[in-house]
């Protein structure tokens, strides 16, 4: 983790509210799938950074993309910056995806519910593709199947899920799973709450190895403000209680670790 300067090298809206951003910085040479940076606006009447995952890594070029809905005004002013603006960036922050984990097992799924999708797409290019199927929820068609593109090259199937059945399978990723009857041994998830709950439930019933990435609020980032704290079994060697910070011993944790 360290203090770094990201140029705006890229953006463009990639749906409808979905932007997504290249940064020229160093600290692409030290993230890693699942992990998230802290990006500071331009404005002194907000002080606090926008916790963004990252979506994509290119280290030969020092770069990282950052792909995000506009729903506020940080959203917002990163979503307009012009290419060569500079933000100044603390990151990588937060443990990412186990990786080596994929080794061990024979079919592994990513899920990604809405905006849970753009941290599994770095993680999709590091996994041996001919095991990978990747299921992927959104609002609808019209609003943008976002990334389902850059999926498909990375992997052996990609399935998704509507909201309105308007492509894919109409409801949940859980829905689609469902309907395709997919089997795993190994699911890395992002997105919503209640679809990691789900995710959780399906692992447990199924006997799958399951890791979350959970979406949280978060002020500071570092772990000093204890503002994202989630339920665990275990306790917490830094609070003595039996909660985790998200973004310190999170954002990805194994789904039995977390009450949720």
């Amino acid at each position: 983790m360290k203090q770094d300067k990201a140029k705006v090298i890229i953006s463009e809206e990639i749906a409808d509210g979905i932007v997504s951003v290249w940064l020229e910085t160093e600290t692409a040479a030290e993230a890693l799938p699942g992990q998230f940076i802290m990006i500071n606006t331009h404005s002194e009447a907000h002080l606090l950074g926008r916790p963004i995952s990252i979506c994509d890594i290119d280290r030969e070029n020092n770069r990282l993309r950052i792909v995000f809905r506009k729903v506020g005004y940080g959203t917002k002013e990163i979503s307009e910056a012009i290419m060569g603006e500079v933000y100044d960036i603390i990151g990588p922050l937060g443990n990412g995806f186990p990786v080596e984990e994929a080794g061990k097992v024979e079919r592994i799924t990513l899920i990604g519910g809405g905006i849970g999708a753009p941290p599994l797409l770095a993680l999709a290019r590091q996994l041996p593709k001919s095991k990978v199927t990747a299921v992927l929820g959104y609002r609808s068609e019209e609003s943008g199947l976002f990334l389902m593109d850059e999926f498909e090259m990375e992997i052996a199937a990609v399935l998704a899920a509507t909201d309105d059945g308007s492509f894919g399978t109409a409801g949940t990723v859980i829905d689609a799973i469902n309907a395709h009857d997919l089997k795993s041994d190994l699911i890395y998830a992002c997105g919503p709450m209640p679809m990691l709950s789900a995710v959780k439930a399906l692992a447990e019933k199924t006997g799958a190895k399951a890791y979350i990435s959970l979406e949280e609020r978060m002020a500071c980032g570092v772990g000093a403000c204890l503002g994202c704290v989630v339920k665990t079994k275990e306790k917490d060697e830094h609070s003595r209680v039996k909660n985790k910070r998200i973004c310190t011993e999170g954002p990805v944790f194994d789904a039995q670790e977390v009450e949720i």
